[in-house]
């Protein structure tokens, strides 16, 4: 009963937290009205939050594994609790900012911690299903998430919204006291100056990467972060080589097999990433959809998720092939990003079904295998730490595809129409004259966009299999035969 307990608490931590990014950028007008606020200081209601929750994974995940597992996910609800219910109070902008900075460190404590905990409470088959249960509220979060997070803010207001966050952090928080604690054997001190470069060289990486698309991947703020986080990495990178009880074990990273089911998690983003985030804006614009039915058209892909990571965790249970089911999800992936080429002004949904369903049984395919067999691959002593650091990369992946999407389809459209229209054009604001020419051009740039990635899902599926292959020893040799003595 314990363990069930346990599931159903983080299970409902990975549901709740994304909804707290997705439903607050839908808040976003509402939120500027009522606090007099517009440009980067209302953005970073989201970028903040977003941020700290990629760039604290690694080190709460680790730090778990030293202080505790139930205690970093028990100090992560409590700072998301305390965070959310300050954003609904906020009388300022600022305070808002600050409130949402905090809440992605609670965020981080939770997602690190609840990956952690699962991978040692449950094993084996237990293990398999509970991942697979995990994967399917992320999916059950991305099909459902934004849309009830945007009912909730048309319902009951921003404020209120932020209060329900809180109630849902207290909740987590509540969870914790059935769950049990678990530690590494040893607690040696914590590594500080790791701890402080990784945050500092992720965090500036990533915002350079969200600032791209507003100020040009070329502009001296842009590279001048990019220049900073490269530096700090690096910087990690050595201080790691030198620590008795590093923040990320670089061990981990010489296992083939974590890391191919690391790179699966990374391909598996970039194949679905940022089509989910862009083609309504392509249906808005080109096809003239509302944004209701531009929504519902997606569940074509996001409603496989509901069903098939369960089914994955069971196929690996009766004996199927982790590898074989990894690289059939991930090439499913790549064969909808091709199908999707078909897209043309005034398609139909139906047309569309097809290759977005393809796609989503990849991607449902994935989800529910990559976290329990990247976790199998690593003792319990490392658990938040591995955890931290497929969260982190997961994370890190989204924000990099996302940019990389919208400033490739940009400059392609900028080579047709020019820099000064392609912005609008590339986010679905065609009205006006010349929309036919204009949705034209859009099509023909998203075809190009969807080859790419279709090409690099493949070689990345290519490139998984080949890690996840069965390391080949030499056979040992038979020692020559000794003749019996007389």
């Amino acid at each position: 009963m314990k363990n069930k307990l346990t599931l159903l608490f983080v299970l409902l931590g990975y549901l709740l937290l994304p909804m707290s990014m997705s439903g607050t950028t839908g808040a976003l007008p509402q939120i500027g009205t009522a606090l007099n606020a517009s440009g980067g200081a209302l953005q970073w209601v989201v970028t903040g939050y977003f941020l700290t929750a990629s760039s604290f994974m690694l080190v709460a995940g680790s730090t778990g594994d030293l202080l505790g597992r139930r205690r970093i996910y028990r100090f992560g609800a409590a700072t998301f609790a305390v965070g959310s219910l300050v954003a609904a109070l906020t009388p300022s902008i600022l305070v808002l900012d600050a409130a949402r900075t905090v809440t992605g460190v609670g965020a981080a404590g939770v997602m690190a911690g609840g990956g952690a905990i699962l991978a040692t409470t449950f094993s084996g088959a237990e293990r398999t299903r509970a991942f697979a249960a995990m994967g399917t509220t992320a999916g059950v979060g991305l099909a459902i998430g934004p849309t009830l997070a945007g009912w909730l803010v048309g319902a009951l207001g921003w404020r209120a919204t932020f209060g329900v966050f809180a109630a849902g952090g207290i909740l987590l928080l509540a969870g914790t006291f059935a769950m049990t604690e678990s530690r590494a054997a040893q607690r040696p001190r914590a590594d500080r100056l790791g701890a402080v470069t990784f945050i500092g060289g992720l965090a500036a990486a990533m915002f350079a990467i969200t600032q791209s698309s507003r100020a040009g991947w070329t502009s001296p703020l842009v590279l001048g972060l990019l220049a900073a986080g490269a530096g700090l990495l690096i910087a990690f990178a050595l201080v790691e080589r030198r620590s008795a009880h590093p923040v990320l074990d670089l061990s981990l990273l010489r296992n083939r097999q974590f890391v191919g089911w690391v790179l699966a998690g990374v391909v598996m983003v970039l194949g679905f990433g940022g089509v989910t985030s862009f083609l309504p804006t392509y249906l808005q614009g080109a096809n003239g959809l509302s944004a209701r039915d531009s929504g519902l058209v997606m569940l074509m892909s996001t409603a496989p998720m509901l069903v098939l990571p369960l089914l994955g965790g069971r196929l690996v249970n009766r004996g199927a092939s982790p590898r074989l089911l990894i690289v059939t999800g991930l090439l499913l992936i790549s064969a909808g990003n091709a199908w999707l080429t078909s897209l043309h002004q005034g398609i139909g949904a139906w047309q569309l079904l097809g290759p977005l369903l393809t796609t989503g049984i990849g991607v449902g395919l994935a989800s529910g295998l990559i976290d329990a067999q990247a976790m199998n691959q690593v003792d319990q002593s490392r658990a938040g730490m591995a955890a931290g650091l497929l969260n982190t990369v997961r994370g890190g992946s989204q924000t990099l595809v996302l940019a990389l999407f919208g400033s490739v389809l940009i400059s392609l459209l900028t080579g047709r129409i020019g820099a000064e229209r392609a912005g609008q054009v590339a986010t679905g604001k065609l009205a006006g004259p010349g929309h036919d020419v204009l949705a034209g051009h859009l099509t023909e740039s998203w075809q190009i966009l969807l080859w790419a990635i279709a090409a690099l899902t493949a070689l990345g599926a290519v490139a998984v299999a080949a890690l996840l292959s069965p390391s080949r020893t030499p056979c040992p040799q038979r020692a020559p035969a000794v003749p019996a003595a007389a």
